[in-house]
């Protein structure tokens, strides 16, 4: 019974996951977190253009919030809509904007290199770009463009990286577009970063102040010694001119 909640809970997501991406698609979807909460279930929407996913006085987020408690069984569904900071990290919109963008005409390879600049350009570590249908003749093929590093396998691939799906109708067929995009903040288990050891700084700098102050004992005694001799040579200068002065004017007296 337990997995069998799974599966429909799982499934509840999907069916909300692709009929928010229908009816977003223009507003430029970027995914959705589902939360249940005592007060009901909140569902937060990811969007590049926010704007269009409210609608005028709310008229769109209203309809969707209708519609998700009518035909999704959601107990109290509330709507929040967020905005993407940065479009160019997220696969889901990426993908999107790739299906867009094949659908107009445009060449897959010339697509997928632009789109890879982009996401790069945005701080990605890493990006992989996957177009498999009809893209070449009559015959499937699967073509893969990959910049920067990525992770494929294990526990960080699926913490860190981000994958999005979208697809493409053209006169040939259907094209699958997959994305996935390494964020610039994750932290890779195997980094290492070498810290320059602080007790011989520490040690250094004892030995430096140790240093400066036998110099500075040594120095003074030498400067008091100085000091000693120059006011005795002042002493006897002065005597010597008040000797003069006593015998010029004694000589005066004699005249």
């Amino acid at each position: 019974m337990i997995e069998k909640d799974f599966v429909t809970e799982g499934l509840k997501r999907t069916k909300i996951d692709e009929f928010l991406e229908t009816e977003l698609e223009r507003a430029g979807y970027g995914g959705m977190d589902v939360q249940v909460t005592p007060l009901g279930t909140m569902i937060v929407v990811y969007a590049e253009r926010p704007g269009m996913v409210i609608g005028r006085g709310g008229k769109t987020v209203r309809a969707i919030t209708q519609t998700l408690k009518n035909n999704f069984d959601l107990d109290n569904p509330q709507v929040e809509v967020k905005e993407v900071d940065v479009p160019e990290l997220n696969p889901k919109i990426m993908a999107s904007k790739i299906s867009n963008m094949l659908q107009r005409g445009m060449h897959f390879r010339r697509v997928a290199y632009s789109t890879i600049r982009r996401i790069m350009g945005a701080g990605a570590q890493g990006v992989e770009i996957t177009i498999s249908g009809k893209i070449r003749g009559s015959r499937s093929a699967v073509s893969k463009f990959v910049e920067g590093y990525i992770k494929k396998c294990g526990e960080p691939s699926d913490r860190f990286v981000k994958e999005g799906f979208a697809s493409a109708t053209l006169k040939p067929g259907v094209l699958g577009i997959f994305v996935r995009i390494m964020p610039p903040e994750a932290v890779l288990p195997d980094k290492v970063e070498i810290i320059a050891p602080q007790i011989q700084e520490e040690i250094i700098e004892e030995e430096v102040v140790e240093e400066v102050e036998e110099v500075e004992e040594t120095e003074a005694p030498e400067e008091s010694e100085n000091i000693e001799e120059l006011e005795e040579l002042e002493e006897i200068v002065m005597e010597d001119e008040a000797e003069e002065t006593n015998s010029s004017e004694e000589s005066k007296e004699d005249e």
